[in-house]
């Protein structure tokens, strides 16, 4: 894309209005073992202000950078489904107040724990605009559930999805995990089979990531955490990506797979390293070259929305970084980064700024051209957070 000067725009310099919002609501009815996300029990909160709270930082955030129509929405936590159907409502149409203007395909994303969504609130949710729902299944082995903290079983799940598509949704996802303590490989391809048998349009699945300031943490940390060893999470990984490519889904990224016209855009606007509002307690934004991070607290972050908008921090990312986050956020994508699209943002080549770490994982076998940039091979895949860290502080041209 050009300006009318003929040079070409450089997107991280707030050339374009941000399409993409995310929204936090940081309460859940428990905290589960291996969760580091700013999240709070939801007991005694006070869940109505914090919701006005929310509505004032969206009301200054439209004023101070006016949004473009808006294609996605995703409504994070926490578990937004904690809200009840009057808070719940009240939210939505906050949302609808301040972000009107909404492309006619817009992808409005809640997530939500099974057992957290009976029929009178995912009605009120999809009478709000929202039309697609991600819930957090993680396993169908509910001695492994309860082993890492969830409150749902396997009957909350079925009922769950029953539910949601009595209430209007077509387009779900769930999110199952590997690598958890005592999951073997059979387990996972357990979970994988009866996730499968769902046939749903969107599957996300995650390795366990021991997280500082967790239980799991401080269990590892005495030796008390039963995990499967990297043998058998590899056999996990493999397995998971045979059985979904068996049945027609496409690996779009690393730990998400689709059928066709499924992609969850959203976390596309992430990996393609566009802008995006962050709006609630703890949340990230990336605007115009800008990021930032909310106050974490709920009581701190409401009355700081009082005064203005509830930064925490807020900081430009130099042109460099900028560059660097492009490639490792968009390699996560299979059809990797694109060359054109790198040009329009920065202006400069691809292979000028990162000739040495390119050169270096093509050599070892992990990326490989593509018509228009690179992607990760299918060993690449299996070793992404190797090839990432290759272009952090790698720029052959400062």
């Amino acid at each position: 894309m050009l300006n009318p000067q003929g040079t070409p725009r450089v997107k991280y310099q707030g050339n374009r209005k941000p399409q993409a919002v995310y929204l936090h609501i940081p309460f859940c009815t428990n905290k589960c073992f291996y969760c580091d996300f700013n999240s709070y029990v939801l007991k005694n909160q006070p869940v109505m202000e914090y919701l006005q709270g929310l509505e004032r930082e969206m009301e200054r955030t439209v004023k101070e950078v006016p949004p473009g129509k808006i294609t996605s929405i995703f409504v994070g936590g926490g578990t937004p489904t904690v809200l009840k159907p009057d808070e719940m409502e009240y939210f939505l149409k906050t949302v609808k107040t301040y972000f009107p203007d909404w492309s006619e395909d817009i992808e409005f994303s809640m997530e939500a724990n099974p057992g957290t969504t009976d029929l009178e609130k995912l009605a009120v949710m999809r009478a709000g605009g929202v039309n697609r729902v991600s819930f957090g299944v993680q396993a169908f082995q509910n001695e492994l559930l309860s082993g890492i903290g969830r409150i749902h079983d396997t009957d909350d799940v079925y009922q769950s999805l029953e539910n949601a598509r009595k209430a209007g949704f077509d387009n779900m996802s769930i999110d199952l995990m590997f690598g958890l303590p005592n999951q073997t490989v059979d387990m996972l391809a357990e979970s994988v089979s009866k996730a499968l048998a769902l046939n749903l349009p969107h599957y996300s699945i995650y390795s366990l990531k021991v997280e500082e300031n967790t239980l799991f943490h401080t269990m590892y940390q005495k030796n008390q955490l039963p995990l499967p060893n990297e043998d058998d999470e590899l056999k996990m990984y493999l397995l998971l990506m045979e059985k979904m490519k068996e049945a027609g889904y496409e690996q779009y990224e690393i730990s998400n797979f689709a059928k066709p016209g499924f992609h969850s855009r959203h976390n596309m606007a992430y990996w393609l390293n566009e802008d995006y509002y962050g709006l609630g307690a703890g949340a990230h934004g990336y605007v115009g070259g800008m990021r930032h991070m909310n106050i974490k607290g709920v009581n701190p972050y409401t009355e700081a929305t009082k005064e203005g908008l509830p930064r925490m921090e807020s900081f430009e990312v130099p042109r460099e970084e900028a560059m660097e986050d492009f490639l490792m956020v968009g390699l996560r994508v299979l059809k990797g980064v694109s060359r054109t699209h790198f040009e329009e943002q920065f202006g400069v080549s691809m292979e000028d700024m990162f000739a040495k770490p390119l050169h270096k994982m093509l050599n070892a076998g992990l990326l490989e051209e593509t018509g228009d940039g690179y992607r990760l091979s299918e060993r690449g895949i299996l070793f992404g957070n190797d090839v990432f860290g290759e272009f952090i502080g790698s720029l052959t041209v400062k």
